[in-house]
Order: C-alpha cells, then sequence, then structure tokens
C-alpha cells in the first residue's frame, strides 16, 4: 500500500475553477468567455488608433501642400494616447476581476459534530436533509449583525454554516464572501475580494465608450469640410462611423450595470442581496451610510485569501481502495478495507508474502492460552479411555544418585495417590514401573 502523495491544493481543488501559472491565477469553469471580452473591448480600440495613426501621418505627408489644412486635427498626439491609456486600464482591471480569488470560503472536510448540533426541534424550523439525512441541523441559523438578526444557511455542498452575506456559486461550486453575481463576461464569481476591481472595469469601458463615441463625432463632424456635406463626411469616415454605431450599442450595457452599480455601492447591498431581500422594503443591516458605504467599497483594506492554493496537501492513492467522495469524506471499499489492515487481499492462491507486522508477531502466547484452555476443557469433560499417565522411574535404578534425588523421590512417592492398573490396586511406592497420574 503506497502512502499518500502530496499535491498542491489547486490540483485536487473540488471547486470548478480553472488554475493557471501553478495556482497562482484561479479563473472561473467559463474562462474561455474571457478572451471574447478581450475582443470586444481591444478590437474597437484597436481599430480607433490605428485610424489616429493614419490621420496623423496624412497630415504630416501633406503638410507642405496647401489643401492640407483641410483636415481637421481633432485626431492627433493627445486623443491617441488618452485611448491607450483608458485601453490599458480597462483591461489590467478586467484581468484582476478575473484572475484572483473572489473570497472563496474554504470547504469544511466533514460535516459538524454532534455538539454543534441542536437536539431540540421546532415545528417551524427546517432540517437538513439530503446528502446529510443522519444529522439533526438546523437548515438556518441566526446571528446579529449591527443589532439585526440575519439568517445564515447551511451549505450541504461545503458542510459549513455560510458566513452573513456569503452564497453558494452554483456555476464555480464555491461559497464566495460577499456574493455579488457570477459575471460570464469576465468568467469569475464577483464576490468580496474582487468587486473593486469589477466596479472599476465596468465603469473604465463606459468612459471608454463615451471617450471614443465623441471623437468619432467630433471627426465627421470636423471632416464636413473637407467631404462639403455631413452625409458624405459619414461616408468618409467609415470607420468613425462602425466606431459610433458600435459604442452607442454597447454604452447602454456597460454604462447601465455602472449606474446599477453606484446604487448599490451608494445603499451597501449586493446584486443578490437586491434582487433576494428587497432592502429598499424593509431596513439594510449593512448601510453605513452614503460615505461610509464607498469607503468600505473602495478605500478599505483587501483582506487576504483564505485559501493558499499552492499548499501542499496530502492526497489519498487509488491503490489503497480508498476513494473521496464530492463531500469530502473518505469512504473506503470493503476490499480495500482489507487491504489495509491485512495488508494483502486474502484470495485463494495468492502469492504474496505475508507483511512484515504480521511476521514480526510473538505468536507463543497465542499456543500457550490455547493448551491452556484444551487442558481446562479437558479436566472438566475427561475422556475415560484417556488415561494420562507417566512413567516414574524406578527406585532401584536411582540408588546411585544423590541423596537428595533419592528424598525427592521418596517424597514424591509418598504423595502419589492409588491408581488402578492392570486391575490390581498398587500402593506401595517402591514397586518398578509405578504408574502416576499427571499432577
Amino acid at each position: 500500500m503506497e502512502s499518500p502523495r502530496p499535491k498542491r491544493l489547486y490540483q485536487v481543488w473540488k471547486g470548478s475553477n480553472r488554475f493557471f501559472c501553478g495556482g497562482r491565477l484561479i479563473f472561473g469553469p467559463d474562462v474561455a468567455s474571457l478572451f471574447m471580452t478581450i475582443t470586444l473591448i481591444a478590437g474597437p480600440s484597436i481599430a480607433f488608433a490605428c485610424q489616429i495613426i493614419v490621420k496623423i501621418h496624412n497630415r504630416e505627408k501633406l503638410a507642405h501642400q496647401q489643401n492640407a489644412y483641410d483636415h481637421n486635427r481633432i485626431l492627433g498626439y493627445p486623443v491617441l494616447i488618452v485611448a491607450l491609456i483608458i485601453t490599458l486600464a480597462d483591461l489590467i482591471f478586467l484581468f484582476l476581476t478575473s484572475g484572483r480569488d473572489p473570497g472563496i470560503v474554504p470547504r469544511s472536510v466533514r460535516p459538524p459534530e454532534s455538539d454543534e448540533t441542536f437536539d431540540g426541534a421546532t415545528p417551524s424550523m427546517e432540517w437538513v436533509s439530503g446528502r446529510t439525512p443522519h444529522l439533526r441541523l438546523p437548515r438556518t441559523k441566526d446571528v446579529s449583525i449591527n443589532g439585526f438578526v440575519v439568517k445564515v444557511k447551511y451549505c450541504e455542498t461545503c458542510f459549513l454554516y455560510r458566513p452573513p452575506r456569503a452564497s453558494h456559486c452554483s456555476i464555480c461550486n464555491n461559497c464566495v464572501q460577499k456574493f455579488d453575481h457570477h459575471c460570464p463576461w469576465v468568467g469569475q464569481c464577483i464576490g468580496l475580494r474582487n468587486y473593486r476591481f469589477f466596479f472599476l472595469f465596468i465603469s473604465t469601458s463606459t468612459f471608454l465608450c463615451i471617450f471614443v463615441f465623441i471623437i468619432s463625432w467630433l471627426n465627421i463632424i470636423g471632416e464636413r469640410k473637407h467631404y462639403k456635406s455631413l452625409g458624405k463626411s459619414m461616408t468618409g469616415e467609415i470607420i468613425s462611423l462602425v466606431l459610433i454605431i458600435y459604442t452607442f450599442i454597447a454604452v447602454w450595457f456597460v454604462g447601465g450595470l455602472t449606474v446599477f452599480h453606484v446604487y448599490l455601492i451608494s445603499t451597501n447591498q449586493t446584486t443578490y442581496e437586491n434582487f433576494r431581500y428587497r432592502y429598499d422594503k424593509k431596513e439594510n443591516p449593512y448601510n453605513k451610510g452614503l460615505f461610509g458605504n464607498f469607503r468600505d467599497v473602495f478605500f478599505s483594506k483587501i483582506p487576504l485569501s483564505m485559501n493558499d492554493f499552492r499548499s501542499w496537501v496530502l492526497e489519498d492513492t487509488k491503490e489503497s481502495g480508498s476513494i473521496v467522495s464530492s463531500n469530502g469524506i473518505n469512504i473506503i471499499s470493503p476490499n480495500g478495507k482489507i487491504d489495509i489492515e491485512m495488508g494483502i487481499k486474502l484470495s485463494p492462491g495468492s502469492k504474496i508474502p505475508i507483511p512484515s507486522i504480521l511476521q514480526n508477531l510473538d505468536y507463543s502466547a497465542i499456543d500457550d492460552n490455547l493448551k491452556v484452555k484444551s487442558r481446562q476443557e479437558d479436566d472438566v469433560n475427561p475422556d475415560p479411555c484417556d488415561f494420562p499417565i507417566d512413567q516414574e522411574p524406578s527406585v532401584e535404578g536411582s540408588r546411585d544418585s544423590d541423596a537428595s534425588c533419592i528424598e525427592a523421590h521418596e517424597q514424591n512417592a509418598s504423595r502419589t495417590p492409588d491408581v488402578i492398573s492392570s486391575g490390581n490396586n498398587i500402593s506401595n511406592p517402591n514397586i518398578h514401573n509405578v504408574e502416576q497420574p499427571l499432577t
């Protein structure tokens, strides 16, 4: 039986996450959608930058010609630099949102102990069932938050009571602190540790759309003098026209999302809480006021991750017959149990040698116990056909021996009871070959 092999935590992680760079980067299972998001951001930005570069090149090429002043100078180096900075910042915020731990709560390897359960039951209490039917655990527990009683739920997948504001993401299969939502555009959950970067990502995307939209319109209007009409200017500046249409559609999505999250931040809500609990109809226990809520999001220290994905953990080997279920409890099959306890499989004709732990056992004590037990059984139920007698050496053969030996024989003979031998009563100890019973 091989010993458990150490592996990195991310290699045996039970969630649906995808890890890269040796566990340093963690993504959701839909990380492929991140490439589409990058394309939707970088593609229009590259087209906009190329248009500016072409404009600059044409102006420098035609600087000595008289009609060079017919073209406007809206698309110049300042616009190019600002566009590149916004695009780069947007991609960085996207990467920080998607590639970090959003606040995953570590799973418990086992259900709560019996002393953590509740013996009493009330008619209004709902009990945990399903994956843990043998436990008597309430599905919810009450905790106090800022003087308000808040219910926290028991997660049957992670075997723990979720912290306040945490929820289990069905896509990533993890409980996430201050769970907001799972964003398919970034391929990651949005939670306590990446919500700040998510808001910066969508707000920067909104600003980039507005910036490109305004500059493209100014370019078309400025080129109207060269094309003699606005319609011809739009057809002549086809890249600007496409960017106007694209950013107009995109800004409704990212802009609306940004405005919605500004409202959530100002009231200290998450998207999950807003749709589920409707704090606009009841008091929010997490609300700290407008400035306090913004300070919590943007000017507070981001807590460290609760998981060290590069730490070493032991993995059960398949050779030992032990498997790990989805809930983290070791389940040993009957054959595997024989392997663990005996060291071998007890199959007929097996040529596997006896393990060393069995070879080193002392069997003498076991044999002595068996003999004593057998002798006691014989004393209780003796066999009438069995005469347990020993031959006593003759006195004549011992006359030449030591005096102490003779005295010992005489003492033994005097204590020897009469036995029946060949139908005669023999009581003389000096007769040769006297049969005596076992003492």
